[in-house]
């Protein structure tokens, strides 16, 4: 029987091997063999610095976190459950991660918010105690005691090989050492009730130049022969691990309550017990994750495009105190109708991946306020609106324009207020923080007034806010 194999974290040029990403949250359950690397590359990419390591933010933490503890679970229930767990050791990456917890001194205006932070590792991922340290060699050797398992493998690959870490916990099972100095660079966990093995192995270049071929973007000859022997080499590793220790699986008679050891027992209370707190612990993640959702929901006002950027807009407005709805009846459909006692305004959307907004939604949004004028319950035309959000993958910082000249003078012509979606986040984050009726109000005129592109009010200085924008950071233990 073919073994099933996946990789978590690397790729490699073989259809014998599924790949998954380190943020998926596939379970292991389903797999023979796993192959695990845990690169935490992506959620440093554009982090800030704090004492000399990557300070990640409030929701990059949390996910770190949550893909962290989801594989360290699957991985030792893949373990436990029998299966072949081969851990490739790439380099420490240490970042502080927020912790959720905020302190807070002074009041008014001097209020101050310390941000407590925490040191996190990608090793958080491994279910086994390393204590890692950063360290690069290539001159390895086995220990004497097992090596035979690990021989064939060994051979193949060590030229391969390269220890990115030291493995300095205590008690660890170690597999392979250095070869000066003798220090450990490689272990062998042994599942106590089944044949299943948590392998730590020195790391592979599994991206070398010289298993891609560029020209025609795709695996070169040598990764696919690469990729080939390294599948016939972990098969064969995971066939030694299986032999060297069979477990026989526990028959159901053996578990009769008349068989159970009082330590046993106990234990069992004590298991019922945190899985309760499991589960309690995991609903209300849940809900919080849930919450944390909705809450940044208005971010989508600096990157989104189509239906999540007008969903954005309607609850910004709503933030400003105008009446804001999506309109579709049988001949016409409108993004947003928003009115308030200063007036009614009719607005569409348009978000830009890479380029400014142009005049055809100004065409599109005239057509809007004509037809509107001929329902019979509209007797004066709306204010017209355009929402756009040019250029919106890239940074503010790095953004042009966001319309078109045309569009600008267009506008100016047809009395028509250019809103640019980032511009309207500060006004509903401050609004958020600070419900501000006399704040809402000039925001809401500054739409009303503008002719070309909306210029809005300065947020007030308020003591309810003065304290967001002090910040310190503090590490806890």
């Amino acid at each position: 029987m073919s073994k099933k194999i996946i990789s978590v974290g690397f790729s490699l040029a073989s259809p014998e091997i599924e790949y998954a990403e380190f943020r998926s949250k596939v379970s292991l359950l389903d797999w023979d063999i796993v192959l695990f690397r845990p690169d935490i590359d992506e959620f440093v990419s554009y982090s800030e610095k704090f004492q000399g390591k990557p300070s990640l933010s409030d929701s990059t933490s949390f996910l770190l976190k949550e893909c962290c503890e989801h594989w360290r679970r699957e991985l030792k229930q893949a373990v436990d459950t029998g299966k072949t767990v081969i851990v490739y050791l790439p380099p420490l990456t240490e970042v502080y991660v927020d912790t959720g917890k905020r302190t807070y001194s002074g009041t008014g205006r001097n209020q101050k918010t310390t941000t407590h932070v925490a040191l996190y590792s990608n090793y958080e991922a491994i279910p086994a105690s390393l204590s890692p340290v950063l360290t690069s060699g290539t001159a390895m050797k086995l220990v004497d005691r097992g090596s035979e398992i690990l021989a064939a493998y060994w051979g193949a690959f060590e030229k391969h090989s390269a220890y990115q870490v030291l493995l300095t916990a205590e008690s660890v099972p170690g597999c392979l050492v250095t070869r000066s100095g003798g220090k450990l660079v490689g272990a062998l966990y042994r599942a106590k009730t089944s044949a299943g093995t948590l392998l730590c192995l020195p790391d592979i270049d599994f991206y070398s130049d010289e298993f891609f071929d560029e020209e025609n973007d795709e695996w070169s000859k040598e990764g696919q022969l690469f990729s080939k022997h390294l599948v016939a080499s972990i098969v064969g590793l995971d066939k030694a691990l299986r032999s060297a220790l069979e477990v026989t699986p526990e028959p159901t008679w053996a578990s009769d309550n008349r068989f159970m050891l009082v330590s046993e027992a106990n234990l069992s209370i004590q298991l019922l017990s945190a899985e309760k707190q499991v589960e309690e612990a995991q609903k209300r993640k849940e809900e919080v994750s849930e919450a944390l959702k909705s809450a940044g929901a208005l971010r989508a006002l600096l990157y989104e495009k189509g239906k999540a950027l007008e969903a954005a807009i309607i609850d910004a407005l709503r933030l400003l105190g105008f009446k804001a709805e999506s309109f579709k009846d049988s001949e016409s459909e409108f993004d947003v109708v928003f009115e308030c006692d200063e007036g009614r305004l009719i607005g569409e959307a348009e978000g830009k991946d890479n380029k400014a907004v142009n005049i055809d939604k100004l065409r599109q949004l005239s057509m809007n306020i004509h037809e509107d004028l001929q329902r019979d319950e509209v007797t004066v035309p709306a204010k017209a609106v355009l929402f756009g959000n040019g250029f919106r993958l890239q940074p503010l910082g790095d953004r042009g324009d966001p319309f078109t000249e045309k569009c600008h003078s267009a506008a100016g012509t047809a009395s028509t207020a250019l809103v640019f979606t980032p511009d309207l986040f500060p006004p509903v984050q401050y609004l958020v923080a600070s419900p501000n009726s006399g704040y809402a109000r000039a925001c809401r005129q500054a739409i009303l007034s503008s002719n070309g592109r909306v210029t809005f009010p300065v947020a007030p200085d308020d003591e309810k806010s003065s304290g967001v924008t002090q910040i310190e950071i503090k590490v806890d233990d």
